[in-house]
C-alpha cells in the first residue's frame, strides 16, 4: 500500500503560510535549499529544477495532492502544472477540469479519494498542502515531514485546519539542515 506522506514547511508555533496564504517569509536559504534539492528533489516545481540543478527528480513519490489555495499561484504565474514530473491532483469544488494531463482536479470527498489512491499501486503519495485539506486528509497520513523554520509567526494558516481530534505520531528523526531549520520527521 502506497503511503501518504505530509511533506511541509512551517513555523515554530505551526503555521504553514501566513492569514492571506503568502508563505514567501520561509525564504530561499542557501544551504536549505541545497539540502532539500538533494533529498527531496521531487518536491520543487518543475520549473526550478534547472536552477537548483536537478537533473532527473527522482524519490519516493509519484503523485502530489494540493489544495485550491496551494494550486492557484501557479495559475496565477500561468503555469498549470507546476509539478509536471509528478501526477497531480487538485482539490477544488469550483475549478473547471485540468487541460494538462498531467493534472487532476477533484471535487469529490478527499478522504474516499485518497483511501482509493492509497491502495493503487505506485509509489508514494505527497501532500503538500494546505491546511484545509491537510485538516481533512489527517486520519489518512502515514507520515509528517515538517521543515520546522526558525519563525514565529502567531497567527496564519495552520499545518492542519481541523476540530479538536488527537491524532497520534511517533517522532522518527529530527535533523538541523542550516539555518536555524530542522526536519522532524514522524511516522503514524
Amino acid at each position: 500500500m502506497r503511503s501518504l506522506v505530509y511533506y511541509v514547511a512551517s513555523t515554530i508555533d505551526g503555521f504553514i503560510a501566513a492569514p492571506d496564504g503568502a508563505f514567501d517569509f520561509f525564504g530561499p536559504d542557501p544551504e536549505v535549499a541545497q539540502h532539500l534539492a538533494t533529498h527531496w528533489p521531487q518536491t520543487f516545481p518543475t520549473f526550478a529544477h534547472a536552477q537548483l540543478g536537478i537533473d532527473r527528480p527522482q524519490g519516493r513519490f509519484d503523485a502530489v495532492l494540493m489544495g485550491r489555495a496551494t494550486y492557484e499561484p501557479a495559475l496565477k504565474l500561468g503555469i498549470a502544472s507546476p509539478y509536471a514530473h509528478l501526477k497531480q491532483y487538485v482539490f477544488a469544488r469550483s475549478l473547471p477540469p485540468s487541460e494538462d494531463p498531467a493534472v487532476e482536479i477533484v471535487s469529490d470527498d478527499a478522504v474516499a479519494f485518497v483511501r482509493d489512491l492509497k491502495q493503487q499501486s505506485g509509489g508514494d503519495i505527497w501532500l503538500c498542502g494546505g491546511g484545509q485539506l491537510a485538516g481533512q486528509l489527517l486520519p489518512e497520513v502515514d507520515e509528517l515531514m515538517v521543515k520546522v523554520n526558525p519563525i514565529v509567526a502567531g497567527s496564519g494558516i495552520p499545518l492542519a485546519d481541523r476540530s479538536f481530534d488527537l491524532q497520534h505520531f511517533a517522532l522518527a528523526d529530527a535533523t538541523p539542515i542550516g539555518a536555524g531549520v530542522v526536519m522532524l520527521h514522524y511516522t503514524r
